[in-house]
């Protein structure tokens, strides 16, 4: 199965209509008991949420016959879903509203996400940005890129590698167990400085754009991270799980960092890490 760059524009025109049908009209305007919790007062699904992931899934599976849909929130009524997604030919793993929380507090920062993955292999990854209008893309192989409706085109390039110190970036920490969570929490110290945008979907651009170095994630849910971390490796970046081993789609565990180059992953990682677990990976 080859998935092309015809194919990646077809997926962020799926995003965008949806989009522009279910999110957007919802935006600043969800009515009382359209937000609800999931698994905490952090983890939200809204109307958009679910409408949006409806849509997308309807438009996927018609475009790329016998394809696999795996979206959030079908997930969180069912997770025996995710097992669809070993030895798929061909499947779509959809966040139909990243960022969820700051889309239910009327703030800016949210995205639509799909990953593409052919036999367990990340092989494209589109990020939607419903404000901007614009559109992240990968595909595997021929690098990342960002898309405007009128059609202009800006490829991605990663930001140059810093010592650590020098370092800026982003830290999803809050699922850490303990004692890493208190460990990883005073060693960010060690960087520049490090910002949490409760939206992977952001938080990817930034990286694959250059405008921050690193990223951390605990968190490894699939819909979150195959698009992005495909865009940040095809725009140059680097990124292992935090044992040092390689990110594949099916893995549920083992956190995410993800840095300029390999070296300055294995600074970062070093720096974060000293004191825990994972020192000397």
């Amino acid at each position: 199965m080859t998935f092309s760059t015809a194919d990646a524009r077809t997926v962020a025109a799926i995003l965008h209509d949806a989009a522009e049908q279910e999110i957007l009209p919802r935006f600043r305007r969800l009515a009382a008991g359209a937000i609800r919790q999931k698994t905490s007062a952090e983890d939200l699904v809204t109307d958009a949420d679910e409408a949006a992931e409806k849509v997308i899934t309807a438009k996927l599976t018609k475009a790329f016959p016998g394809a696999v849909v795996i979206g959030e929130e079908a997930v969180s009524a069912d997770e025996t879903l995710l097992d669809r997604l070993d030895g798929a030919e061909l499947a779509f793993v959809v966040d139909p509203v990243d960022g969820t929380k700051n889309f239910a507090s009327g703030l800016t920062l949210f995205g639509v996400m799909a990953g593409v993955v052919v036999r367990g292999e990340a092989v494209g990854g589109v990020i939607l940005d419903p404000i901007g209008g614009d559109w992240t893309i990968a595909v595997r192989g021929e690098g990342a890129w960002t898309e405007t409706a009128d059609g202009g085109r800006n490829d991605l390039k990663v930001a140059a590698a810093k010592p650590v110190d020098e370092m800026s970036g982003t830290a999803s920490w809050s699922l850490l167990s303990e004692p890493l969570r208190s460990r990883v929490c005073a060693n960010l110290a060690a960087t520049r400085s490090a910002a949490g945008y409760r939206c992977a979907a952001h938080e990817y651009r930034m990286l694959a754009g250059g405008h921050s170095h690193f990223a951390l994630y605990a968190k490894l849910t699939v819909w979150d991270h195959v698009a992005g971390w495909l865009i940040h490796q095809e725009a140059g970046g680097y990124s292992a799980r935090f044992d040092g081993s390689a990110y594949q789609p099916a893995h549920r565990d083992g956190g995410l960092l993800c840095a300029p180059d390999q070296a300055s992953w294995q600074a970062l990682q070093a720096a974060l890490f000293a004191g825990t677990e994972y020192a000397g990976a």
